[in-house]
């Protein structure tokens, strides 16, 4: 977008990977990125790229129209208030990363009538691979310029802002959970016979390939594994094997209790 210039306060993994993605994409010149954090110095590689870094939150905020909030819940309430002076109606959009934080606590905090849209990102945003989950009150003019922004950076999805929580733990915490998945495949290939590095590679590019299938053809994961089970089979006996041992289960499990923890990282009355 034209003369855009944005601000990442917090400018942590996520942040960081943001960044990354919105440099690589030629979304925005390196110039009108403003990224801070407390230690800037472990924002060097992006100063050598010619990003504006710092710790002045302040600052940045002056120079940007975008404020991106990736920090910690727990930091929101002292960054909220150090910046919202310098906060202008008509002018800024936030759009908050911080997990379990709500659109009307954030505008109590700033106490001003500004776009303000939550969104759930993950890591592979910084490939331009994200999943990115989107939502605001009231269809705020701030939601065309996140969308614009996200789509530049993987896939979006707005959805109500009940279910951002939830789309914290199965497409952000849900990387993580893929990512444990592919390695435990990998050790299954080294178990029978591949180098490590090799069993990787088949491992990691056989499930983007099982992912890029559902994508590209809309179809339930049943349809395309139906299309590998035969009667007496290999895959269908594995199948079997890791539903035996809790397969499925623990990947429900493990998701439900990432949206039941994330659920409880930011506690203040509305």
């Amino acid at each position: 977008m034209k003369d855009l210039k944005i601000a990442i306060i917090g400018a942590g993994n996520i942040g960081k990977s943001i960044a990354n993605g919105l440099i690589e994409t030629k979304y925005i010149a390196a110039k009108d990125l403003y990224l801070t954090r407390r230690n800037e110095a472990l924002l060097a590689e992006f100063k050598n790229k010619g990003v504006n870094v710092g710790s002045n939150n302040r600052e940045a905020v002056k120079n940007s129209r975008v404020i991106i909030l990736a920090v910690e819940p727990q930091q929101i309430d002292s960054v909220l208030e150090e910046i919202k002076n310098d906060l202008k109606t008509g002018h800024h959009i936030i759009i908050s990363v911080a997990t379990a934080v709500s659109i009307k606590q954030i505008q109590k905090m700033i106490d001003k009538n500004v776009p303000i849209i939550r969104s759930m990102p993950n890591t592979a945003i910084a490939i331009g691979e994200s999943m990115t989950c989107l939502s605001s009150l009231n269809g705020d003019a701030g939601m065309d310029v996140a969308k614009d922004l996200f789509e530049k950076l993987g896939t979006t999805l707005i959805i109500s802002e009940d279910q951002m929580t939830p789309a914290t733990a199965l497409a952000a915490c849900g990387v993580a959970f893929f990512l444990r998945a592919i390695r435990a495949a990998s050790q299954g290939g080294i178990e029978i016979g591949f180098h490590s590095r090799d069993a990787l590679l088949m491992a990691a590019q056989t499930a983007k390939g099982a992912a890029s299938l559902l994508l590209q053809h809309s179809d339930h994961p049943e349809g395309e594994i139906d299309k590998v089970t035969t009667p007496r089979g290999c895959t269908i006996a594995g199948l079997n094997k890791m539903e035996h041992a809790g397969f499925s289960s623990a990947l429900i499990q493990g998701i439900v209790t990432s949206a039941e923890k994330a659920e409880g990282l930011y506690r203040k009355d509305e």
